[in-house]
Formats: structure tokens, C-alpha cells, sequence
């Protein structure tokens, strides 16, 4: 499917989409380039049906978006204090497997904006682990019409693929490790599969 937003002219292309319309729980984790992931995550919101996001503390106090993710349910994770933040994981972990809820998370912990997929932390393959849920990857493209150095952009189209599940089902935390590699390196290949085509529709 793809939707255009009218107010900053981004051109949306959702594929595999019914893998997140699914109605289960998912650790759902994507790349993040951009506040512009934030705009991605809104447009499928209708789609998801039920998600919320782990997002850092510190967001809570930049207005207004801080009150409109507490309102939205949202969970704020503090950075400072990673046994809260573990012990903050796991009850949502728990809580959005009873209530067949999607939990969105960043796993690169942070924005890059180089063009890459940087290293994952271990927090959403934990909380997937634990409360043997799927992980269900989706992909941005890179947002080639953005200029972050000078905070401007042009319109443009954005490519956001929804890889199949990966199942967690019998796995403990002795397979985080490699649960988390596999995760990444289909990323990553899908990363580079659907930039390829933007690089191609761009030339047209």
C-alpha cells in the first residue's frame, strides 16, 4: 500500500504489511534514521490495530510530543538506570503478551543518519526471549531527500518492509546472541535491497 503525506510531500510504500496486521503480539524493531521513523510508525499505526513503543525518558520533556506520547500509552525507558529499565521491559514484555499488543522498538538505541544499520542492543530480544513472542523486523529506507547536516528536506518516497516473523518459540537467553545476528543481517539485506530500488526510482 502506499500513502502520501500532503503536509511534507513524503511518498509512504508499506510492504508485507499483512504480517503486522496480524492479531497477535509481536516485538516489533525497525531501523531508526530519523524522526521521520516517528511519522512511519503513525501511518501504520491503523494497521497494527494495538502497539505501543519504548522510547528514552528523556523525550517525555520535549513538548508537546512528550505529553502526546504519554497519552498514547507509550513506555518511557530511563537511560540512567538500566535495572529499572530491564525490570520496565520485562512487565511490558508480560503485559503486552496477555494483552495481544505489538511493542515497537529501536534496538540501535539511538538515530544514525550515516546511511548503515548500526549494532542492535540486546533489551528487545531479551523481552522476546522471555516472553517467547516473535520478532517482526521492519526496514526504512534511507530518506535520501533529507539533509541533516542543514535540517532541510525535499519530497521524496520512503520504503518501509515488513519481514516475516522470527519465531522465538523454545529459544532461552542462550540464543539472544544469535537470535539478535539474524535479526540484523536480514535487516541489513533488506536495507540494501529496497535502497537499491530507491536509488533506481530516483533516476526515472
Amino acid at each position: 500500500m502506499s500513502y502520501i503525506n500532503p503536509v511534507i510531500g513524503i511518498n509512504w510504500v508499506f510492504r508485507n504489511e499483512q504480517y503486522i496486521s496480524e492479531d497477535r503480539s509481536f516485538i516489533v524493531v525497525s531501523n531508526h534514521q530519523s524522526i521521520f521513523d516517528i511519522l512511519g510508525q503513525f501511518m501504520l499505526w491503523p494497521v497494527m490495530r494495538k502497539c505501543t513503543v519504548i522510547v528514552k525518558k528523556e523525550l517525555f520533556y520535549f513538548w508537546p510530543f512528550g505529553l502526546a506520547a504519554w497519552l498514547a500509552g507509550l513506555i518511557f525507558i530511563p537511560r540512567t538506570n538500566p535495572e529499572k529499565a530491564k525490570a520496565i521491559m520485562a512487565e511490558a514484555g508480560e503485559k503486552i503478551k496477555k494483552e495481544k499488543t505489538k511493542l515497537w522498538i529501536f534496538p540501535e538505541g539511538k538515530r544514525y543518519s550515516d546511511g548503515q544499520i548500526h549494532d542492535f542492543k540486546k533489551g528487545a530480544f531479551h523481552i522476546a526471549i522471555k516472553a517467547q513472542l516473535p520478532i517482526l523486523p521492519i526496514v526504512f529506507s534511507h530518506y535520501y531527500f533529507l539533509d541533516h547536516k542543514k535540517k532541510h528536506f525535499d519530497s521524496g518516497t520512503v520504503i518501509a518492509n515488513v519481514l516475516p516473523p522470527i519465531s522465538t518459540e523454545g529459544k532461552t537467553l542462550d540464543d539472544l546472541d544469535s537470535l539478535l545476528e539474524e535479526t540484523r543481517s536480514k535487516m541489513i539485506a533488506s536495507f540494501n535491497e529496497i535502497n537499491e530500488e530507491i536509488n533506481t526510482m530516483k533516476k526515472l
